[in-house]
């Protein structure tokens, strides 16, 4: 009898036991069927990818790699646009001296250099931030998108050598610099008519003053002297291509963007977390856009810095909504100086 009722005892605690520890064992599996999978990427098509290039792929070389590498800072082109509209007072050598007292990216103090390119990035800052997004995550198509773009240009006569640029075709690539290193030359042109068959409009395209010209040509206005930004480390010397590999070169070495905007889709998973919420820009603050053996997005080494919170038209895909900043940005300001009054030629 007792050997019976020890076994009985023995068997409602194991129950017991049973029963008790059921509850954690489902909780822990719901938690672990909630957890969302890793985002996947939005790729965009090749001709996606031609017309978000498309403004820019007639551009030298190195401004073209500071464009894509500063479209990975949206807040920060919108930020320094506005300090540019309020240091209008500023040339020069104290321009630059300004200029590189910011905590700015590299690349977006480099466009301090061509005030009207800044302030196209920000007045269509959806087309900025969805060029930054496509940089990210398809660095390679986009390198291969603006040499595809360049040979439509070429073929349709448009792009070709001229007193302000060198243009050059090695193997499948094609190179443009400027014909003077001391003075740079941004080209204007209809960036949906210069490539021969007409494009579709980028939706809500804002055509900036000094940088569109109406028609299929291309033109040029003054050229943007180099000679007082040249000493820093971030200016025009310190840009440029690797076209073989498809990459940014900064300081001779492949930049590295420290923006946490966006997701690089390609390292989910891997460390790396940062997110651009709706509550606003993140951007890194101290650490900023290096040189660095890495391919990809880096933001292990930013600190988040939360940023105004007229950014929160943001969403995670790296485009604005319906109510583009655009009309927020500086209109009314006129727009900047520093070249494009007229004048150049036309081809």
């Amino acid at each position: 009898m007792m050997t019976l009722l020890r076994r009985g005892i023995a068997l409602l605690l194991s129950v017991s036991l049973v029963l008790v520890s059921a509850p954690e064992g489902f909780a822990h599996q719901t938690d672990q069927s909630a957890v969302p999978p890793p985002p996947q990427a939005v790729q965009q098509t090749p001709e996606q990818l031609q017309q978000l290039v498309a403004p820019i792929a007639l551009y030298p070389d190195a401004l073209v790699a500071q464009i894509l590498a500063a479209a990975t800072y949206p807040a920060e082109i919108v930020e320094a646009d506005r300090w540019m509209q309020q240091h209008t007072d500023l040339k020069g050598k104290k321009l630059a001296d300004e200029v590189d007292k910011q905590s700015w990216d590299p690349s977006v103090k480099a466009l301090a250099q061509f005030p009207s390119v800044l302030a196209n990035m920000d007045k269509n800052l959806s087309w900025t931030s969805s060029l930054g997004d496509a940089y990210v995550n398809q660095q390679k198509d986009v390198m291969d998108a603006v040499q595809v773009m360049r040979g439509r240009a070429q073929k349709s006569g448009n792009l070709k050598s001229t007193p302000q640029e060198n243009v050059a075709t090695q193997g499948q690539t094609i190179t443009i610099e400027p014909a003077n290193p001391d003075v740079v030359y941004v080209p204007q042109y209809d960036p949906w008519l210069v490539y021969g068959a007409p494009l579709g409009v980028w939706p809500g395209w804002y055509p900036y003053p000094g940088l569109y010209l109406a028609g299929p040509g291309i033109g040029f206005g003054v050229g943007f002297g180099l000679g007082f930004f040249g000493g820093f480390g971030w200016g025009w010397g310190h840009w440029g291509f690797d076209w073989h590999n498809r990459t940014v070169i900064y300081n001779h070495s492949t930049y590295v963007s420290h923006s946490r905007t966006f997701v690089n889709h390609n390292n989910f998973g891997h460390g790396f977390s940062g997110v651009n919420h709706a509550a606003g820009f993140h951007d890194g603050a101290p650490s900023r856009g290096s040189a660095g053996r890495q391919s990809g997005f880096a933001g292990a080494h930013s600190q988040p810095g939360m940023r105004s919170g007229a950014f929160s038209g943001f969403n995670h895909g790296g485009t604005t909504m319906a109510n583009s900043f655009r009309g927020r940005s500086s209109f009314g300001g006129g727009f900047h100086g520093g070249g494009f009054h007229g004048g150049g030629g036309r081809r």
